[in-house]
């Protein structure tokens, strides 16, 4: 029970991440704004990790491995940061949902593993859920949509290195280091961007900061009491969070086809996860 609180709670937190990105892109550049979650993240969550974590602090097993995690994982959020600068939250989030599916697809290339019919049934019904969503044809299909689905696809990728990480590197080390790898990098960039940040937007973006940091302890906490996979599927419940958020703050929700996309989506998602505990439990 303690896992699910802790897993729910931070998939109720992280949501408001995205909302004051979104708020904020209005006047400050997406990039610039991407640059901020990760320093802020860095420049609060490394203290706590040093006064209450300092033994986790080891040397990588894999540098290479968690430094491509990083970049990975920067680039995602930049495609999610710019996607919801222009698109609603809920639709953007629900493009993105799609990352499950691409590691279903990938991990038999990557990781070695064996996906079975009713999966590979599983991820080709979840893209169709994408397509109910999009609606080619029917709408244009603009930057800010396919930035979405690339969101989806590079977190694919991100779980996968991060299952290849799982092994070796502490979940708290291997949260830092895709810190400061987002940091480091986005600093080279931002200042061909820059916006002087007014105060108050400057405090917005510790704040996002803040959200993103107390996220992702949360997520790590709530492993200690329960596997990933069994916890998996409560990563849906972000998208209530986000409806709500957007319908209050931006005065955006989701039309019928987005809904009926959604349930498609999480449908998918759902089984592929639940069917994978059950080949590990034969296994």
């Amino acid at each position: 029970m303690k896992a699910i609180l802790l897993n729910l709670s931070a998939w109720i937190i992280l949501p408001f991440m995205d909302a004051i990105a979104k708020y904020l892109s209005a006047e400050l550049s997406f990039f610039q704004i991407t640059w901020a979650r990760y320093f802020f993240t860095v420049f609060f969550i490394f203290p706590l990790m040093f006064i209450f974590f300092k033994k986790k602090l080891t040397f990588s097993e894999n540098p290479k491995l968690q430094l491509l995690r990083g970049l990975t994982l920067f680039f995602a959020n930049i495609c999610f940061f710019y996607s919801i600068s222009i698109i609603p939250m809920a639709k953007a989030l629900t493009l993105a949902f799609i990352a499950p599916l691409i590691t279903t697809a990938f991990s038999p290339f990557f990781l070695g593993e064996k996906v079975g019919f009713r999966r590979w049934t599983a991820v080709l019904f979840g893209f169709m859920g994408t397509l109910v969503v999009i609606r080619p044809g029917f709408l244009d299909v603009n930057l800010a949509t396919l930035a979405a689905l690339g969101t989806g696809f590079l977190y694919g990728i991100y779980l996968i290195i991060t299952r290849k990480l799982h092994s070796t590197d502490s979940p708290l080390l291997t949260l830092l280091i895709t810190g400061i790898v987002g940091a480091s990098i986005g600093s080279f960039v931002v200042p061909i961007v820059w916006i002087q940040p007014t105060f108050s937007q400057w405090m917005w973006l510790a704040l996002m900061g803040i959200f993103a940091c107390a996220g992702h302890l949360l997520l790590i906490y709530s492993l200690k009491f329960a596997d990933a996979s069994k916890l998996a599927p409560l990563g849906y419940f972000e998208i209530v969070t986000n409806i709500i958020l957007g319908f209050y703050i931006f005065n955006n929700f989701p039309d019928n086809w987005t809904f009926l996309g959604l349930f498609i989506i999480i449908l998918s998602g759902v089984y592929i996860i639940r069917r994978e505990l059950s080949v590990k439990k034969i296994q």
